[in-house]
Order: C-alpha cells, then structure tokens, then sequence
C-alpha cells in the first residue's frame, strides 16, 4: 500500500471508473492459523481474489481494495467509493447497478454514470453514454496488471 500510496500524483478526478476483476491465488495462498481477512475465497475456480479498482480520467489508478472472488462488484463498491476522492462522474458497469449505490455516489456530489437493467421502469435516458465509452480505462489496468504478472512469472520461471 505505501508503494502505490507513493507512487500516486495529482490525478485528473473530473471522472472516476470503477470495475473489478478476479485473479487466481495459489492453492497454497491461505493459511488456516491467522485470523484476519486474507482476501481469498472459494469459488468454482479454487482459491480467487477480486481486484475493486478505480482509476482517474487519464486511466491511472487512484484506489483498490481487495475481496475475496466471490464477493460481488456490488457488494465491494460501497467501500470502494467511500475511498475515493471528489469527482464530478463516478462510472461504472451494470454490475455495479443498484439505486444504493447511485445514492452513495450522489451523496459524494458526483453524478453516476451506471446503465439500468433493461426492464427498468426509469429508463437508460439519462445516461451518458459517450462517458461510458472511456470504462475502457479501468479496463486497461487490469490488462496491465496481467502483464506485469506474465512477465514476473517468465522472469522467475
């Protein structure tokens, strides 16, 4: 956490995306004999960890915050967005598709860009979905994170 604490700068926070992606853990990851949350849980996969990321409009990451892999995005994202700072957008996908969290985000005096479900007696309207368009940068974190990982495992293989 220092490391990514100190590597942090002034952010561009006009937008905030927010996503989460599932990673593998080792099947020696966990250790029954501590009692602290380790951030791995069980799924159909084995052992996995949820990565709840958020990133600034120029696709740079401001915060995460780890679960286990079968916490869902929802679930996660109240934590998430209480970490984050001001912005004017928080973005999300519709995982993250709950009136709470809208709530959450408008209480932050941000606007939530989150598409409805498509049986949604509100509608999509109010959407922005040029904004939505730009989810690609939490995205491209996630793809960067995944090679780092591959060249990490290369150089130790």
């Amino acid at each position: 956490m220092r490391v990514f604490s100190a590597l942090r700068y002034e952010h561009d926070l006009e937008c905030e995306f927010i996503d989460a992606s599932i990673v593998k853990a080792h099947q020696h990851s966990t250790d029954a004999r501590k009692e602290n949350d380790e951030g791995i849980g069980k799924s159909v996969a084995g052992n996995t960890t949820k990565i709840n990321m958020a990133v600034d409009s120029y696709g740079l990451a401001i915060e995460f915050y780890i679960t286990g892999g079968e916490v869902h995005d929802s679930k996660a994202a109240p934590t998430l967005i209480d970490r984050l700072p001001s912005s004017d957008y928080i973005i999300a996908d519709l995982g993250y598709e709950s009136e709470v969290l809208r709530e959450q985000i408008r209480d932050k005096n941000a606007i939530p860009v989150i598409p409805r479900k498509k049986n949604s007696k509100v509608g999509t309207a109010d959407s922005d979905w040029c904004l939505y368009k730009y989810r690609h940068l939490v995205e491209n974190v996630f793809a960067r994170i995944g090679v780092l990982h591959d060249m990490a495992a290369n150089v130790s293989g």
